[in-house]
This record gives structure tokens, sequence and C-alpha cells, in this order.
């Protein structure tokens, strides 16, 4: 059985999960400006339609915003980290509809919205790796260890990301919320993620950067539910992570094939 040495010691797995966002990728270089661009272009949208969004709405997606109004971090347990795609518009559409619109209406323009951000998130490809994960990934798939990456994004986006951070090739499975009946923090996209690699649920390494992702894990019987936090952070970090198993604050505290750390 593969092992995965964490803080010295030692554990016998079946394969690794990842979570995506946060995770593999930097969470604001990919999405702070995609939400930023999103709410400027429904703030202007609605202003086309007499409307005005109100001040304290930006933050609606769980954002945490620097005096001039950029995205500077995100709320772990908030929507922006934990909800689907289709969520995070919802909340978008009842905005429009509070204000006046009617719901297909709201709709139209949140999607119209969308079309925007993610033309700019093509353009740009601010997909950027968390430090250290390309050569934990290298490690792991030189030990012949199974991975594979839970989202909460869609499938297709989630296999472009993983393309534009060039670590695609080391995941035997990518399992978007759009494969499942349902998403984080209930276990179906754990489950099918192991059926797809043939390995044991009970025995799989579950990594990810919010409590939903330890929610995931246990409710799928996981091995271990290791949270990712910010390095030098302790009590932050154990605060995010009521449900882990194990806090790390960057991947050189794993390491792949046991043995003496």
């Amino acid at each position: 059985m593969p092992e995965l040495m964490i803080h010295h010691r030692s554990y016998g797995i079946t394969g690794i999960l990842f979570d995506k966002d946060g995770t593999l990728l930097d969470f604001i270089s990919m999405w702070g400006g995609w939400s930023g661009h999103m709410m400027d272009s429904f703030r202007r949208r609605l202003a086309e339609q007499g409307l005005e969004l109100p001040a304290i709405e930006p933050s609606l997606w769980g954002t945490i915003h620097r005096p001039d109004g950029s995205i500077s971090g995100y709320d772990r347990g908030g929507p922006l980290a934990m909800g689907t795609m289709q969520e995070l518009f919802a909340l978008l559409i009842w905005q429009g509809y509070r204000l006046g619109l009617s719901w297909a209406k709201s709709k139209e323009l949140v999607e119209l919205c969308r079309l925007d951000a993610d033309e700019e998130l093509e353009r740009v490809r601010p997909a950027r790796p968390i430090a250290g994960i390309v050569e934990f990934l290298a490690a792991c798939h030189a030990e012949g260890i199974p991975l594979g990456v839970v989202t909460a994004d869609e499938t297709q986006a989630a296999e472009k990301h993983l393309d534009w951070l060039g670590i695609r090739q080391y995941f035997g499975a990518v399992v978007g919320t759009d494969q499942v009946e349902r998403g984080k923090p209930f276990p179906d996209m754990m489950e099918l993620a192991c059926r797809k690699l043939s390995i044991d649920t009970r025995g799989a390494a579950l990594i990810g950067d919010t409590n939903g992702d330890m929610r995931m894990g246990r409710a799928a019987g996981a091995r271990l539910c290791i949270g990712l936090g910010e390095a030098g952070s302790e009590n932050a970090r154990a605060d995010d992570f009521p449900d882990a198993d194990i806090i790390i604050g960057d991947y050189r505290e794993l390491r792949p094939g046991g043995g003496a750390a």
C-alpha cells in the first residue's frame, strides 16, 4: 500500500484526492479577478436598467475587499469557496429580482455577466499553482499513488484549469459537481472519484482548503482529511478546519513514500 508521510508520521493510503481551487491553484489569482469582473459587469448592466446594487452586496459571495474595492481574500466557508457556479449565479439572480427585475430578465442579465467574466478569464489565464504542489504531485506519481480531483467547479472547466497549470497528466480522475447529484459537503464526488480510480474510499486521503472539503471526506469515510491552511497562522488554521484530521501550512509538510523524514 502506498504511504504518505505527514509531520514525521507515516500513513498507509490507497490514493489522494485534491480539491482544485485553493488546493492545487491559488484561489485569489484565479477567482479574485473573475468575481471582481463578474460584479463589475453585473453592476454596469443593472445601471443600464436604472438600478443600483447596494454597497454591501459586492461581498455577497464571501469575498474580502481592500479599501479600493479590489479583492484581497475570501471566506473559506463562503459561497465563492464552497458553492457551485449555479449557486453563485442564483445569488446574483436574486439580487436582480430584489431590485425589481423579473426572474427571467435577471437570469438573462447574469448569463451575460458570466460570458463577460469567462471571456476575461480565458484571455488572462490567471491560474497559478499553489507553492510546492507541482513537486508533490510529481513525487506522488513517481511512487505510483493514484491521484484525483474533486471540485465544486464543473468538470470541463476544471480540466482546462489543470491544463493551464500543466498538471492534468497526474490525475487519473477529475470529478466536477456536474457529475453528481449532490456536491460538497456530501460524499458523492469523492465516492465517484474513488470508483474511477478503482481505490477504496476508506483508504483514501483528501486534501482541501475548506472545512466543507473535510466534511465531504468524513461523509465518504476517508482515511485522512487534510486541511491546507496558511503557513504560520496556527490558530486561524485550526479554526478553519474543525473537521480535519490533520492541518498543514504547505506541501513541504507532506512526503509520499513513508520512511524517515
